[in-house]
């Protein structure tokens, strides 16, 4: 009666082994974000041999608790102001990440025949669960805009890591968490209202909620000088763990052996975004007066989650990189419906 929740436990268990060695290999190695890289590859390797290891339940949305609440230290006043001046910029990054989203739909579409309703939620550069739900909205094939993002935002986390990595690229961030002290009961505290945060923003229907939630209330608490407590290192590196093993646990044996050509096309496209990006983060660079590394990860068509790691760790602006793919996120949330139909209407009258 018991056997299966013991059976499922082992799995659990063998997830975790899993991540601990790969992570603890990744430090060994001196691998780029250990914490977050090692897991992902190890479980995402272990899974592609067959290993089917299951991630934990809500695995993905505790990590992004960790990280959104990590993040939203550091809006101090400073930083608030900083992102009033970037305002305009972000404005225009959102509008270029969906103009990129729709060129590589057609792309997409060109290169594998696949409908155009598929191909427009799969190349959207926004999260996968609500991609997939507009799709299946919309008569799309769900199980393919799923895989497109699952891909897409595997090859992004691990591609810039490296390639930052490979580069040298090691910044020298002004921006500190306000909160530089632990202290138990406001650690408490601080985990409550950013959990109370994302709970609401479920409510609305809006994205990443575990992600935004938190970091729209700890950023709120910190602007206005409320610094209850900082979080260990020990906390923010089981973040980043369990944001690994909910990546690495969606890759099976079957993964690619599904569509070979669509994910082949998906993964070729993702490059070509990738350069794209990082070339109009180099251009935005130069104009908003960011440091080159953080405008091209603020540009990176990756995961919030992900990025903001990337350049937590990394000391590459931290809020700013979390501020500019935030606003994208909700944008292309509130507005992926609305465009899909312009769009469609707009073919039908070309087609007619």
């Amino acid at each position: 009666m018991n056997a299966a929740p013991r059976s499922l436990s082992l799995d659990y268990a063998k997830t975790l082994a899993a991540a601990l060695v790969g992570a603890a290999a990744a430090v060994w190695l001196r691998l780029p974000l250990p914490w977050f890289t090692g897991p992902l590859i190890a479980v995402a390797a272990a899974n592609m041999l067959g290993a089917r290891l299951p991630s934990f339940p809500y695995a993905r949305d505790g990590g992004q608790w960790i990280i959104g609440t990590a993040l939203g230290l550091y809006f101090t006043p400073e930083v608030v102001r900083a992102l009033a001046q970037l305002a305009p910029w972000v404005g225009l990054t959102t509008l270029a990440m969906i103009a990129l989203g729709l060129a590589a739909a057609w792309v997409l579409k060109r290169a594998t025949g696949e409908s155009g309703t598929t191909s427009f939620f799969a190349m959207a550069i926004g999260g996968a669960s609500e991609m997939a739900a507009q799709a299946e909205r919309y008569g799309g094939r769900v199980d393919r805009v799923a895989a497109a993002h699952s891909l897409r935002i595997m090859l992004v986390a691990l591609i810039v890591p490296f390639g930052l990595q490979w580069a040298g690229v090691q910044g020298t961030d002004p921006y500190r968490p306000a909160a530089q002290d632990f202290d138990p009961i406001g650690f408490v505290v601080l985990a409550a209202v950013t959990g109370g945060g994302a709970i609401a923003l479920t409510r609305l229907h809006m994205p990443n909620v575990w992600m935004i939630g938190p970091l729209l209330v700890a950023g709120a608490l910190t602007a206005g000088g409320y610094a209850f407590s900082s979080l260990p290192r020990a906390v923010v590196d089981g973040g980043q763990l369990l944001i690994g093993i909910a990546l690495g646990a969606r890759f099976s044996p079957e993964f690619f052996r599904a569509a070979p050509r669509y994910l082949t096309a998906v993964a070729l496209i993702t490059l070509g975004l990738l350069g794209v990006a990082a070339l109009y983060g180099w251009w935005l660079a130069g104009y908003a007066g960011l440091p080159v590394a953080t405008a091209i990860l603020a540009t990176t068509p990756g995961g919030i989650g992900e990025m903001a790691i990337t350049a937590k760790v990394l000391a590459l602006g931290a809020p700013i990189v979390a501020a500019f793919h935030s606003v994208r996120l909700a944008a292309l949330v509130l507005l992926i419906g609305g465009m899909f139909r312009l769009v469609r209407i707009a073919h039908r009258m070309r087609t007619r």
